[in-house]
């Protein structure tokens, strides 16, 4: 079905994605603490205009044996005490599925204005076990894959069976690590903003760039991160009265015009085979973005002004160049060779920083992608500014492309020539 009223961000809040938080005896409530206020400060809203609250966390039992994250939100926030609230859970794309609701919500008249927002600690155990941890977004004891790391071989075997359908060369992996880092030297907000490289960085030199599980290196990894990001989402009544208060036009906000939403299997094989024969690697994926195009009222690529899409690893970005259509499938190597994707590209991805460069608390990335895009197509990105953005869209993947959501954000005036 197509949306039947129109969802306005009226901003968001992101926190230092390069903080560690149990190092300054924080922990999980902190972070749901200041992005709420954070949200609630930077639009100019109060708590009590809050009617609703969605929250996205994947491994909060795992990480801190902390579950019932809805709750959370009026334990440390006392003022929104009374307010409906419910946690979502679907991998990296958790916090997207909190947005999907809130829309719901809105496009059905329940509520006018909803709070959402995304959270997620990790730095607070080892490495090791944060990796583990996050092996339960895949079918345990199933996917036959034989490893010490679960994700980065997983994305490893997609970037194998990328090469056995249509052949890729890894210097386009090195590439597209390569430009998110360098993007996110210019976020204020990106984990590896100060992060140093040298010239074989980007390379498959063994010392430099380390072989992690077969076909992923080091730097094709996203990282380990804790951080919060929140959006204030609106019906149409609420932004108009929003932003007549704000001293803004309705049609300077950024809106929500399409979505996305698909599942698939968990077993990262069981994907493979059934896109045997098929076009694209990932078929719903590529329904995913589709379906966010034709509910936005667009045709593809070509009337975007930048994507944030999913890149936990290189390979998850390189799918993602195919699918969305900036090549024919199998060809993402001629969208990363002839910069297509960089700054000043067509139609460049993750200025952010992604999740490689920008950072990955996992139930907290879905959430940021909007948040990006919002700012983005309203002119407030800063130094990662795409000149003249009106309209964005996220690709937002959980697990081994498992759960798949995607959103079309451009600035809120309806009928504004497309």
């Amino acid at each position: 079905m197509d949306m039947t009223q129109a969802t306005y961000v009226l901003g968001g809040y992101q926190t230092d994605f390069a903080k560690a938080w149990s190092r300054q005896g924080q922990d999980l409530s902190d972070i749901v603490r200041e992005t709420v206020l954070g949200a609630l400060q930077a639009c100019q809203i109060a708590p009590g205009a809050i009617e609703s609250i969605h929250v996205g966390n994947a491994f909060g039992e795992l990480q801190r044996q902390q579950a019932h994250l809805g709750s959370m939100v009026a334990q440390v926030v006392p003022a929104l005490n009374g307010v409906a609230a419910m946690r979502h859970e679907g991998a990296c794309a958790s916090s997207s599925l909190g947005v999907l609701s809130a829309m719901a919500e809105i496009e059905s008249g329940r509520y006018d204005c909803v709070l959402v927002l995304g959270v997620e600690e990790f730095k607070n155990t080892s490495g090791h076990e944060a990796s583990r941890n996050q092996n339960a977004a895949s079918w345990q004891g199933h996917e036959e894959i034989d490893c010490q790391f679960m994700w980065p071989a997983a994305f490893g075997l997609v970037a194998a069976e990328y090469d056995k359908r249509y052949g890729l060369d890894r210097k386009y992996l090195n590439r597209i690590a390569e430009l998110n880092y360098g993007h996110a030297k210019h976020n204020p907000l990106a984990q590896t903003r100060s992060w140093q490289f040298n010239e074989l960085s980007f390379t498959d030199d063994d010392e430099a760039n380390p072989l992690i599980e077969p076909g992923t290196r080091r730097q094709d990894c996203g990282q380990v991160t804790d951080g919060g990001a929140a959006v204030v989402l609106a019906s149409e009544r609420f932004a108009k009265e929003y932003a007549a208060r704000t001293g803004q036009r309705l049609e300077d906000l950024a809106r929500i015009t399409g979505w996305g939403h698909r599942n698939s299997v968990l077993r990262l094989k069981d994907k493979f085979a059934l896109s045997e024969g098929e076009a694209y690697v990932f078929p719903h994926v590529r329904q995913t973005i589709e379906d966010a195009w034709r509910r936005a009222g667009i045709d593809g690529i070509g009337d975007l002004s930048g994507i944030e899409t999913h890149d936990c690893f290189t390979t998850t970005e390189y799918v993602a160049i195919d699918h969305f259509g900036f090549t024919e499938p199998g060809q993402s190597w001629q969208a990363v060779e002839d910069g297509s994707i960089e700054r000043g590209g067509r139609c460049p991805i993750n200025m952010s920083g992604g999740l490689i460069g920008g950072g990955h608390p996992v139930g907290a990335t879905g959430v940021r992608m909007v948040l990006d895009c919002a700012r983005q197509v309203t002119g407030k990105a800063g130094a990662t500014q795409i000149p003249n953005a009106r309209r964005m869209q996220t690709l937002n993947i959980g697990g081994s492309f498992g759960t798949v959501v995607s959103f079309v954000v451009e600035q809120g005036q309806k009928d504004r020539e497309r």
